[in-house]
């Protein structure tokens, strides 16, 4: 690996950039010299980041985003493609958990109902968001990719999407269908030179899990399985998208990046 930026000329999209894993992935990837255009539903914590970005003499913009709208995946592909010339790297960040969002503290050692008590309309915003965002994300960049000569599609999945759980079916699975969604992209896309990884983070602390991380049964549980005693951060998950959105991951893809303090070593 060579010292210096390591994203120099090369432009991003990250999806779900307004907090979390996302923000700090845009951030990194600014750091590092990439052009980004960072998208989220929430604007004003969006424009936000893209304000620190700038200020630290970054180049991002901000795009407001709803991942189940094709029309909008189609927009925001070509506004990045007027803004900054091409498109290199796309992270598929945004997601629900599909927990109660009016809760502030998590109530059962679930983040979300039982197989039972879930409704189809809980089923079907999670998979929307989640796995048919990631699909239509990967649909709309493809073409631009093919443009460039190639590219880096990053998909957050999760360690849910390796190994099951006591709850939250529809979460596991969006995060399970992300998985083999993005093997069979980097088949399908290996001759263009778009590479398509996904990204399988423990638990981290994130505006996303800080409902049932304020309830200690639940942090203290999440804990005991980490063979490294600490939730992840953001820092945590970014750093690895930065490798795989790098010139340094050329002969990756289809792979698993697990970031997750040791849990699945279990």
């Amino acid at each position: 690996m060579q010292p210096g930026k390591r994203l120099t000329g090369k432009v991003a999209i990250v999806t779900g950039g307004a907090s979390g894993i996302g923000a700090e992935t845009a951030r990194i990837f600014a750091v590092h010299g990439a052009m980004v255009m960072l998208t989220d539903a929430n604007v004003a914590l969006g424009e936000s980041v893209v304000h620190d970005i700038v200020a630290a003499g970054g180049t991002a913009q901000f795009s407001q985003h709803d991942v189940r709208s094709e029309e909008r995946w189609s927009s925001i592909v070509a506004a990045t493609e007027a803004s900054f010339g091409r498109l290199d790297i796309l992270c598929n960040i945004a997601g629900i958990s599909g927990r109660d969002p009016t809760l502030n503290i998590q109530t059962s050692l679930t983040a979300g109902p039982r197989l039972a008590e879930q409704t189809l309309e809980q089923w079907n915003l999670v998979m929307e968001i989640n796995a048919t965002g990631v699909f239509l994300g990967t649909k709309a960049a493809i073409p631009a990719m093919q443009r460039a000569g190639g590219g880096s599609i990053i998909n957050i999945s999760s360690i849910c999407g390796i190994v099951g759980s006591h709850a939250n079916a529809a979460y596991h699975a969006s995060k399970g269908a992300v998985r083999i969604f993005s093997k069979a992209a980097a088949i399908q896309y290996a001759p263009d030179k778009i590479r398509v990884n996904s990204v399988h983070p423990g638990f981290v602390d994130t505006p996303m899990t800080k409902p049932g991380h304020s309830n200690p049964d639940v942090a203290r549980k999440r804990l005991e399985v980490t063979p490294l005693g600490r939730f992840g951060t953001p820092a945590d998950i970014a750093a690895g998208c930065l490798y795989l959105a790098s010139d340094e991951s050329s002969w990756v893809t289809g792979s698993e990046l697990v970031i997750d303090g040791g849990m699945t070593a279990n």
